[in-house]
């Protein structure tokens, strides 16, 4: 397969691709010189990038470097233009790892090599696809009827997956539309904290706004999506799962209730896309339900009210507490936060950034130049933090660090914070967290929180609450603070995964109640007494520093795909995770969070449950949930029964 350049770069002047390599990211530019011009040189000479999250967006390269290279960029772009823009064959294998290791700054495994040979996609194949469904009779994919939970990110993938594969399915949602969270969480200043370019579907690639989209641009593409691959015919909107009970048959019943009353639909599998964050928890305060102003949940905004003028009270500093606080403070009266642990913030300039026009064009026209660029994100945002999250058991500092690298991630955070407040002590004092970087979820910006929290209307306040009054809220001192609104930006029942679906598997167990408040799941994705039942973005499978979630569910998806596709060719009715590969699998999860930030036992977060037990989060590597979503073993199964038509 070749990839050739557009008519965007055919029709291109001199002056406008000499505009555009101004916008350029170096060191994905030199890789794409190497496809345009064979010249290995490039990649094995003085220029070493070295990849970094945080730091100079251009990998060290030296502005002089720089100024070279998009020199060298002009000519070759001129050359393949006035050639007329012939196709380029991607390289030999070879070549390519050798590309891959000058782009990340170092020499990787062959393990890695495949994992991101696979995620660069050079020649446009489909990692993420499974074959050898068109070998199954046609007939026994469409009898074997699937229902997916939920129409967001996860269950659109789902639907193309089991389309792609001949599979029978209808999603169900509670909500009016398409995009789950996207669709759902509608606060000012809500945006995606994953860079776009890897917050996308892999096969699907977007050409975004910012660098960091907007709700409103997230939820248009997942609408787009569910037009473009015609899946709206399957999706049934309005409508709620209310439980699903697996029968002797290997059948599921799943009742639903739509705008048309309740009704039971029969099922061979069920997949569970619902997310872990979408029901909204309201604090526990004496006196919450006699305030009488306005009082809402920001996952449960209320557009209809005018917050301009108004004394506002926001209760929480969490992710979406930051992102509204900044958009509603410049027309607020005042606005009062009430802080119970601050969050560490990770500082990235271009959070509310537009891509310029000359990256843009970079991205669409200048061959293999916008893969790289993806990959570059990709990698930055995945492996590159973990090593500074994971636990060093010689480090002694485990109350406010956990390792050396943990301390300096610290030390470059805090300093990130001084530039901002640190003219103001107090308020510096109160932004520091206390317990180590990534113990709780790290948010992203690049100082639009800390500058509101300097304005003279903005208060925050560290003072535990007591109890709210009808005026407002008292503090533990003492002190009352009057408010028109309150916001609640208290997070979600995180371990209350599926709630309020009940589901009963096999002799009626009911799942959140085997459950309890410690959710598990073998792979995050099946649990045992639960035949066919499959779960995306389930049990530990939550990130914290490395990747895109999209990528788990693309990865979860393949291994769900590969699951049905086990069953129907061996035509059994159901396939139930064996209890023993499930526990050993749990307790190397929880070996692996105790090594983590987050499973620090100082830090209290929605990440873990009760008891403490992280139930949330995957400690693992990227390569390694690639490596183990790649296709079920049989034998981690008890395959049994007849295959039955479920539609």
């Amino acid at each position: 397969m070749t990839e050739g350049s557009s008519g965007g770069l055919a029709a291109a002047t001199d002056a406008e691709i000499e505009a555009a390599l101004e916008h350029a990211h170096v060191p994905s530019l030199i890789n794409a010189l190497v496809h345009l011009t064979g010249d290995l040189s490039l990649i094995r000479g003085d220029i070493r990038p070295v990849s970094q999250l945080f730091g100079d967006p251009q990998g060290g390269v030296s502005p002089e470097d720089q100024a070279a290279m998009r020199a060298l960029a002009l000519q070759a772009l001129k050359a393949h233009r006035d050639a007329g823009c012939p196709d380029l064959a991607a390289p030999a294998t070879e070549v390519m790892q050798e590309m891959l290791h000058f782009i990340i700054g170092a020499e990787l495994s062959p393990d890695y090599v495949e994992f991101l040979t696979s995620e660069l996609k050079l020649v446009n194949e489909d990692p993420y696809r499974v074959d050898g469904f068109e070998g199954i009779p046609e007939a026994a994919r469409k009898d074997f009827h699937v229902v997916v939970v939920g129409a967001g990110m996860s269950g659109l993938v789902n639907a193309i997956r089991l389309k792609q594969a001949g599979i029978s399915w209808t999603i169900f949602d509670k909500n009016a539309g398409v995009g789950g969270t996207w669709f759902e969480n509608r606060y000012p200043g809500c945006r995606v904290d994953s860079p776009n370019h890897t917050y996308s579907y892999s096969f699907a690639p977007n050409d975004w706004p910012q660098h960091f989209s907007q709700q409103s641009v997230l939820l248009d593409y997942f609408d787009r999506i569910a037009s473009e691959y015609e899946l709206r015919d399957n999706i049934c909107l309005d409508t709620e799962v209310i439980s699903a009970r697996y029968g002797d048959d290997g059948l599921w019943r799943v009742a639903v209730r739509g705008p048309e009353g309740e009704r039971t639909v029969t099922a061979n599998a069920i997949v569970t896309a619902v997310g872990q964050l979408n029901r909204p928890k309201l604090p526990d305060i004496p006196g919450r339900d006699d305030f009488e102003g306005i009082a809402f949940h920001t996952g449960q905004w209320e557009a209809e009210h005018d917050l301009k003028g108004k004394r506002i009270a926001v209760i929480g500093t969490g992710a979406s507490a930051f992102q509204t606080v900044p958009e509603i403070a410049p027309g607020a009266e005042s606005v009062t936060i009430f802080q119970r642990t601050p969050p560490w913030v990770a500082p990235r300039a271009e959070y509310h950034d537009y891509i310029p026009d000359g990256k843009h064009w970079l991205l669409n026209h200048v061959p293999f130049y916008g893969k790289w660029f993806r990959f570059w994100m990709f990698w930055t945002t995945s492996e590159g933090l973990l090593a500074s999250v994971r636990r060093d058991p010689a480090w002694n500092q485990t109350d406010r660090s956990i390792s050396p690298a943990n301390d300096q991630l610290r030390e470059l955070l805090t300093a990130n914070v001084q530039a901002m407040v640190g003219d103001d002590p107090e308020l510096l004092a109160k932004c520091v967290p206390d317990y180590p970087p990534a113990g709780k979820r790290m948010l992203v910006d690049n100082g639009h929180w800390f500058r509101a929290l300097k304005r003279d209307n903005v208060e925050l306040v560290t003072d535990p609450i007591a109890r709210i009054v009808p005026g407002g809220i008292e503090t533990e001192s003492g002190r009352r603070v009057e408010a028109d609104v309150i916001l609640y930006g208290t997070g979600f029942y995180a371990s209350r995964i599926l709630f309020p679906m009940k589901i009963y598997g096999e002799g009626g167990v009911e799942l959140r109640e085997h459950w309890g408040a410690d959710p598990r799941a073998y792979l995050g994705m099946v649990a045992p007494g639960f035949p066919n039942l499959f779960f995306c973005y389930g049990p530990n499978t939550n990130i914290v520093v490395n990747g895109s979630i999209i990528f788990f569910s693309e990865c979860e998806v393949r291994y769900i795909m590969g699951c049905l596709k086990l069953l129907l060719t061996e035509g059994k009715a159901a396939m139930n995770c064996r209890t023993d590969v499930h526990d050993a699998y749990n307790e190397k999860i929880d070996e692996g969070n105790l090594a983590m930030a987050w499973g620090s036992p100082n830090v209290k977060s929605w990440y873990k449950n009760e008891h403490g037990r992280v139930t949330q989060n995957w400690p693992g590597t990227m390569l390694e949930f690639w490596q183990q979503s790649q296709a079920p073993n049989p034998d981690d199964f008890v395959l049994s029964g007849e295959l039955r038509a479920g539609a």
